[in-house]
């Protein structure tokens, strides 16, 4: 039982970003995992009010998510120093950023018939450049960026809670497919072209399946080249993957990219989660494009 006199609080979420690109819905996420949320917060003042809520049960027991961005004006510019300052005070703090292309940006405002924060007078992607422009020092100081340009709101939970999830001294390995058809994925720290591999589009008995079939896998895998390169990818993944969480950086994200994100980028991930499903890595595969229409 938690003691709230002498309660703590000890971990922290600050959401930041674009306007439109998704902040809000972020918050409600953390909210319903129990954290205790703050919506529009100065962050000069987020450590007082840590101070505050060490005697509110939820605050204490599963930590403070907060929304710091543009509203906040000239404010905003403390953020970087403020979370400098609570890393040596608390136990655990992340800082998202939430982020989406431009013309995202502006449908969503349009939509949504809501003017850009930094003015009425600002028309929208004159808006978008200047925050991009005034938030780029938090952008480098981020732990997770996520682009939510094509995100739907199960997969943005999804990804919330394993990036932020206790991986108990574990390397977080993420490979998502992807088709470079559909546009490259933002929120990756590696990605790696496998167009060169053979493709099973163009064998009328596999066109239909996906990389997750075993005739696809069979097919791609008996080309020399198939072989070949998984064999020194995961050599290279072997590694890299210990230095980077030696570094400070647990979780790694690798983006596998064909042209559709249906058979060769889907086959090559399924092998590597497969590979590194083991005691030593938490190991998460996503097909993003692998129900997307696949006509040429």
């Amino acid at each position: 039982m938690i003691n709230l006199e002498s309660g703590k609080v000890s971990n922290c979420v600050i959401i930041t970003g674009m306007s439109g690109a998704g902040k809000s819905a972020t918050l409600n996420i953390l909210e319903d995992q129990g954290l205790f949320a703050i919506d529009n917060i100065p962050p000069s003042l987020l450590p007082q009010l840590l101070n505050v809520l060490s005697r509110h049960r939820s605050a204490v027991q599963n930590g403070v998510v907060a929304v710091v961005d543009i509203r906040g004006g000239d404010l905003l510019s403390d953020l970087v120093s403020v979370q400098e300052n609570l890393r040596e005070q608390l136990t655990s703090v992340k800082v998202i950023f939430l982020d989406a292309s431009d013309e995202i940006l502006v449908r969503r405002f349009s939509e949504t018939r809501r003017n850009h924060p930094l003015g009425q007078d600002v028309p929208i992607l004159e808006g978008i450049r200047r925050e991009r422009n005034l938030l780029s020092p938090v952008l480098e100081s981020a732990d997770i960026v996520l682009d939510t340009s094509d995100l739907p709101l199960k997969i943005l939970r999804q990804k919330l809670i394993e990036q932020l999830s206790d991986t108990s001294g574990k390397s977080a390995l993420l490979f998502t497919s992807f088709g470079f058809k559909f546009g490259v994925p933002q929120d990756c720290d590696f990605i790696i072209d496998v167009r060169f591999l053979p493709n099973p589009h163009y064998i009328p008995a596999l066109r239909q399946f996906s990389g997750k079939d075993p005739s696809v896998q069979e097919y791609i895998r008996s080309f020399p080249e198939t072989r070949g390169f998984l064999e020194r990818f995961i050599e290279l993944l072997d590694y890299i993957v210990p230095i980077y969480g030696n570094t400070g950086k647990p979780q790694l994200h690798f983006a596998l990219g064909c042209t559709g994100g249906r058979h060769r980028s889907v086959a090559v991930a399924e092998w590597l989660g497969e590979y590194f499903n083991s005691p030593d890595f938490q190991c998460v595969v996503r097909h993003r494009d692998i129900e997307r229409d696949q006509v040429f």
